[in-house]
């Protein structure tokens, strides 16, 4: 499967998912009273919001390069992730400031079997599209699809922790603001979760500086190929997701010809291009 047919079945494998999950917490939130079970809810409906943005994305992502985008429509994943990012902070808001008014008017809940029953089966189907997003995010190198991975994974640490609170409150007393409490944290978790998608989206559109690993595997690959010391230094990556442009350049001897100069760097680029998926370009410096 390449690399747009599984961001577009990930997504809707979680929007279908997630939609089924949010009818069921939303019911037994409603029936129980619970804002708390109602916000965790809500935070799962946002999965499927943010996995619409996951399958529109892919389709953008993938138009090819034209006239006004010569280097591709691949950015389009980082633009959905920020976007994705704004939807759940919004959601986070408004469930904060519903906790907030919950805990100050003193409004208590008395969880049931149902509650607990509704939690459990969330934390474990949860738990299982976050390692399906994972698995297709590295396979394909998605951020996009890691992002929706990590909105299930922290769904399923908020319903962790509702659950912990609902079986503390069930079996003790004077408990009352244990709802609103884990209205809050639900909060803060949709908070964070929209923190590490909007950090990670911004830092590739921003630039992101290379591995060490990334450059000593690079050294490796052009010793295989040349017994001197070319001295690769000043590696700038333009990660534009879809197509990635490496510049770099190299040191060669002042007294060697241009066509000379010219094979190597071609040699080099084209191994670039084979071994790590980059178009590269290469500036050559006289040796003194």
């Amino acid at each position: 499967m390449n690399r747009e047919k599984a961001q577009i079945v990930e997504g809707i494998v979680s929007v279908v998912v997630n939609a089924v999950l949010f009818a069921v917490k939303f019911w037994a939130g409603t029936v129980t009273g619970s804002i708390a079970l109602v916000a965790d809810a809500w935070h799962t409906m946002s999965d499927s919001l943010t996995s619409i943005f996951v399958v529109f994305s892919a389709k953008l992502a993938s138009k090819k390069p034209d006239k006004e985008h010569p280097f591709g429509h691949g950015r389009w994943e980082l633009i959905s992730a920020i976007m994705m990012a704004f939807v759940l902070a919004f959601i986070g808001y408004e469930f904060l400031a519903g906790s907030i008014e919950r805990f100050q008017n003193r409004e208590s809940v008395v969880y049931g079997t149902l509650a607990i029953v509704v939690t459990v089966v969330s934390i474990i189907i949860k738990e299982l599209l976050a390692q399906y997003g994972f698995y297709i995010g590295r396979k394909t190198n998605n951020p996009v699809v890691t992002a929706d991975g990590w909105h299930s994974r922290s769904d399923s640490l908020s319903s962790v922790v509702v659950l912990i609170g609902i079986i503390v409150s069930r079996f003790a007393i004077g408990f009352w603001w244990m709802d609103s409490v884990l209205g809050v944290f639900c909060a803060l978790a949709i908070f964070y979760a929209a923190f590490q998608i909007m950090k990670e989206a911004v830092t590739k559109i921003l630039g992101e500086e290379l591995e060490q690993e990334f450059i000593d595997k690079l050294n490796l690959e052009v010793k295989k190929i040349f017994d001197i010391d070319l001295d690769i230094h000043h590696l700038h990556l333009h990660n534009y997701i879809s197509q990635k442009e490496l510049t770099l350049h190299i040191r060669l001897d002042k007294n060697m010809t241009i066509e000379k100069g010219h094979e190597i760097t071609t040699v080099i680029e084209d191994m670039i291009e084979e071994q790590f998926d980059m178009a590269a370009t290469i500036h050559v410096e006289p040796l003194e």
